[in-house]
């Protein structure tokens, strides 16, 4: 089989790609893993008439190109939901992001207070060029915030110490955000600006919510692009893609949903897929250089134990996060709270506990039966439920849920990256594992956004690597350079003193 472009995955990027292909008259053919769920991490799960989430996403973007983009999939069923979440640490919750006198009330008064001078001997005397991400949480929050509201979370979720993972995600993903803008938040009157840039994404009050769930939106897009002509191949495991150096072609071996053999011949190669995986199937084969720096990268997998519970919701907020270490799950969910109509029986409640761990680990290797009783006791050993209370449940398990972020993952990535794209021209890699990169949904639509500009320009107009966190676009030249190239996020840089500018 022939087509013009080949996509490898169906989550937010490649159905964003396929679908403005298609609608750009280009042939184009799909393949996903999953036998079912289209959307990836973003996919909205279904059990029984419950619909749940696998993550949580809320659609929120600074950039007009992805606002378009949803309107144009889901004109008439976007709902505006508020924003709520709380952090439940020492058997007590705590809104989040940080409310102020909230917080001095249950932390108490003489905690409070040294919370207080450890930041502000954290703002005197910052580590200079922070590398980790307790560094760069220390120097905005203080060593007794960071060790309260950010180290046990973030361990739970990452699966190593945090001097272990590198500031440019903290950078990121907290980006803006300080003890000081917290208290600004609280104590000011919040407006929504006009300008979406100028919003802190840590602090929306708001955001734009399917009201069937974020895998409504890329079921839709999925039927959408089908309607305009292209391909979806459910159930289809890719296993190598063989790149012609004189016809510039590329063919793409899968095994399709009944276990036989296939393949996809094609001009482009689109690919969402873990890069590490990626690499693996190439041919002609990568430099021993690469495919060593392609087996460095590793993995966070997760599992989301969804449990219906007969009572009344008993908290509001979309999620919470749970930073007591005597309990192994790191964040709940209640679904509800996302959309009203993601749990159809108005007398039970649906929440999602999630649990980060590594593939084949004791917890991942757990059966349903095992996973479902922890979380029962967990729910309520937090005080979310009561024995008895929780009447089904059903677990779901994702694979390279999020890239890790090491000191080292940044170095590798550029490696590979340089190879790929003096080897493989037509291979583009687009979304959050495709570039193993920290993103949102958002970041990655505009990858693939732009993606599809190049293959229908002819040519590259854009480096997709030079797309931010915000999912907006920088030229090259335009953001400072930085270590390793622009594969890597952006790094809180220490600002000169007036002596080293005076000198310049």
């Amino acid at each position: 089989m022939k087509t013009n472009v080949a996509i490898i995955g169906a989550g937010p990027a490649g159905l964003t790609a396929g679908y403005l292909l298609a609608k750009n008259d280009v042939a184009v053919s799909v393949l996903e893993l999953d036998p079912v769920y289209v959307g990836g991490i973003s996919r909205t799960a279904r059990y029984k008439g419950f619909h749940f989430d696998i993550g949580g996403h809320r659609f929120f973007s600074k950039s007009k190109a992805v606002d378009d983009f949803w309107n144009e999939i889901l004109p008439d069923d976007m709902l505006q939901r508020p924003r709520s979440s709380r952090i439940f640490y020492g058997g007590k919750f705590f809104a989040y992001p940080l409310k102020p006198f909230e917080a001095l009330m249950k932390l108490g008064i003489g905690r409070s207070v040294l919370c207080v001078f450890s930041w502000l001997r954290a703002r005197l005397f910052p580590v200079q060029d922070p590398r980790s991400f307790q560094d760069w949480v220390t120097n905005q929050f203080g060593r007794r915030l960071f060790n309260t509201f950010f180290k046990s979370y973030t361990e739970k979720v990452w699966g190593m110490s945090c001097r272990e993972i590198s500031a440019d995600w903290a950078a990121q993903r907290i980006k803006g955000l300080s003890l000081g803008s917290a208290i600004r938040n609280a104590l000011l009157p919040q407006h929504q600006p006009r300008d979406q840039s100028k919003v802190i994404k840590t602090l929306i009050n708001s955001f734009r919510y399917p009201r069937k769930g974020p895998g409504m939106m890329w079921e839709v897009c999925a039927e959408k692009m089908q309607e305009l002509g292209g391909i979806l191949s459910m159930g289809c495991r890719v296993t190598g893609c063989e790149f012609d150096e004189i016809t510039q072609s590329w063919i793409v071996q899968y095994l399709d949903a009944e276990g036989r053999e296939q393949s996809l011949e094609a001009e482009h190669v689109i690919s969402s897929a873990p890069m590490r995986e990626l690499v693996r199937g190439l041919t002609p084969p990568v430099t021993p250089s690469v495919r060593k720096a392609a087996e460095s990268l590793k993995y966070r997998d997760f599992l989301t134990v969804m449990l219906i519970v007969r009572a009344n919701d008993a908290f509001a907020d979309n999620w919470i996060y749970i930073h007591d270490p005597s309990v192994k799950v790191g964040r709940i969910q209640n679904f509800r709270s996302w959309s009203p109509e993601m749990v159809p029986e108005p007398d039970k409640a649906c929440y999602g506990l999630e649990y980060f761990c590594f593939e084949h680990d004791g917890l991942w290797d757990s059966s349903d039966e095992e996973l479902i009783e922890l979380a029962k006791r967990e729910l309520v050993q937090i005080g979310l439920a009561k024995s008895g209370d929780v009447v089904d449940g059903c677990v779901v398990r994702q694979k390279k849920a999020y890239p890790v972020y090491d000191d080292d993952y940044a170095r590798h990535v550029a490696t590979i990256r340089d190879e790929l794209e003096e080897r493989y021209p037509n291979l583009h890699l687009v979304g959050r594992n495709g570039m193993h990169k920290y993103n949102n949904q958002d970041h990655a639509m505009m990858t693939a956004m732009l993606c599809v500009e190049n293959i229908l320009a002819e040519e590259k107009l854009y480096d997709l690597w030079q797309v931010n966190g915000d999912a907006e676009y920088h030229e090259s030249g335009d953001a400072p350079e930085r270590e390793h190239g622009s594969a890597i996020r952006l790094v809180p840089m220490r600002v000169p003193a007036a002596a080293e500018l005076a000198s310049e």
